[in-house]
């Protein structure tokens, strides 16, 4: 019988196998049955401050098994939970709590301060001695939300995507993660960042374990720790800090099970590297947005002579629908360049508290049939003869040159297999004269990198419109908080050297 929500999902673990463990944090562990008495606890003192049906509860939290029994807890009490990320300025923070409505803010003594969002109650975690502690008996719908993530606006305004119980269940339930390999997966994304939804429900509704990494800021050389010793059976990291463990100590990855990765374009070397160090390792690119509840398609790769010039971001998870659409939302042969729209169960309701913004992007499914709904992704893709899927980039960051318009991914793409190129990023740069074009900021991966060698490597795939005016040699691409390349930071840096084209 499939479960009608998260949290009755839960329950039917707890009856399973209540003394199994659920959340492991170093030599801490805490098992199905205290969990689920913890997030009573939470729930009972949620109901008492008069929340309800999918009330808005926002959570400031360090990583700590706490923090999942606030979630759970949340979800018990019928409400959704909004996460904050403690990166995030204070007035960012406030604007996504006065947007959604939020009354209650559930934080812990290390996380709340004077730059902590203003909201009516405040609830400090791990301080709820006395709750009552038995099962709040509410009944959730599967169409309820379970969360609100907040994703960046082009107008700078926050946009709450509302995700709802049956929206997480299709992916707890995608049989890609049957097989064993996620029975450990270690929660190392804030849980602001929508791959929590993975790290999370996937392992803790199956039955599995959710290694939480430590609540201190994270970095790669933490890494070897955390997966040592088969503590950890599967990881999600970022397309960019995948890229750097790859390249510094790909080894680490020995000890689990199978490597997933996405968020940014994958490094294929990177991924060579990965599989030739760690044989029977598994690595996943995964690619969907925060709108279609994290993940829409998968490719997999097991060896490193499946791993060819670039990383295609693969098929559709099995609920999901992508289709590859021209104007009039046409299908394009397989090979031209689309955009791509997602159909399908894990589509999300939309932006909460946002009609215009929800109309523009959750659009009716032509195809379906059955009154669904896509979302427009503002992605451009192709479909390869293989049938897989190549993603080339954002509609919005194309530009015209010389009057044909170019995609700066594809660009990357091509100067990336450059063998003395060990990373590479192409952005937009607008010059004084208010002309934009395209500057290569590239990664040697060996001494004395020729920039002329790699401009006619490029030239020699893409034809001369597509050629980026400049190319940089940087120590390193700059990451954002949550792990992409942070083109900002790029465009305000001083490149080591610079060589423009003629």
């Amino acid at each position: 019988m499939t479960p009608e929500s998260i949290g009755q999902a839960y329950s039917s673990q707890v009856s399973r196998a209540q003394d199994a463990t659920a959340v492991r944090m170093g030599d801490l562990q805490v098992s199905y049955r205290q969990l689920d008495v913890q997030s009573n606890r939470v729930a009972h003192r949620l109901m008492e401050l008069g929340i309800g049906r999918e009330d808005p509860v926002t959570v400031l939290m360090r990583r700590s098994p706490d923090l999942v029994a606030v979630l759970i807890g949340i979800l018990k009490a019928g409400a959704c939970y909004a996460p904050l990320h403690d990166a995030y300025p204070r007035e960012r923070r406030q604007r996504a709590v006065d947007r959604i409505g939020s009354t209650v803010l559930v934080t812990d003594r290390a996380s709340y301060g004077a730059d902590a969002p203003v909201t009516r109650h405040v609830l400090f975690a791990g301080e709820l001695a006395g709750a009552r502690e038995d099962d709040p008996g509410v009944d959730v719908a599967a169409g309820q939300l379970a969360y609100v993530m907040f994703t960046s606006g082009s107008t700078g305004e926050p946009k709450g995507v509302a995700v709802t119980h049956a929206n997480v269940l299709q992916l707890v339930l995608d049989p890609c993660w049957e097989g064993g390999r996620h029975e450990r997966v270690l929660m190392l994304a804030p849980h602001a960042f929508d791959v929590s939804t993975y790290e999370l429900w996937v392992p803790l509704l199956r039955g599995g374990t959710v290694v939480l990494a430590p609540a201190d800021d994270f970095d790669a050389t933490m890494l070897p720790a955390e997966l040592a010793g088969g503590r950890v059976t599967a990881v999600h990291l970022t397309a960019g800090l995948f890229r750097v463990v790859a390249e510094e100590a790909p080894e680490v990855f020995a000890a689990v099970r199978e490597v997933m990765t996405g968020g940014d374009v994958v490094s294929a070397p990177a991924v060579r590297r990965v599989l030739e160090a760690c044989p029977g390792v598994v690595v996943r690119a995964m690619y969907g947005p925060t709108e279609t509840t994290l993940f829409a398609t998968h490719h997999v790769m097991r060896a490193s002579g499946e791993v060819g010039a670039t990383v295609p971001i693969g098929r559709p998870i099995a609920a999901a629908r992508v289709y590859v659409l021209g104007p009039g939302l046409r299908s394009v042969p397989d090979g031209e360049l689309g955009e791509m729209y997602i159909g399908g169960p894990g589509v999300a309701r939309g932006y909460l508290g946002d009609p215009v913004r929800t109309q523009e992007r959750f659009l009716p499914d032509p195809f379906a049939g059955d009154g669904a709904r896509m979302y427009r992704t503002g992605d451009l893709a192709r479909r390869l003869p293989t049938g897989e899927l190549e993603f080339a980039g954002r509609t919005d960051d194309q530009i015209k040159v010389r009057g044909f318009r170019v995609e700066p991914a594809e660009v990357a793409a091509a100067i990336a297999g450059h063998p003395g190129v060990r990373d590479v990023a192409v952005v937009v740069r607008t010059t004084p004269s208010g002309e934009r074009q395209l500057v290569a900021h590239v990664v040697p991966g060996c001494p004395g990198l020729d920039l002329g060698e790699v401009r006619e490597h490029a030239g020699g795939l893409l034809p001369a419109y597509m050629i980026p005016a400049a190319f940089a040699l940087v120590g390193a691409l700059p990451l954002t908080p949550n792990g992409k390349v942070d083109v900002k930071a790029l465009l305000d840096s001083e490149p080591h050297h610079e060589e423009k084209v003629p």
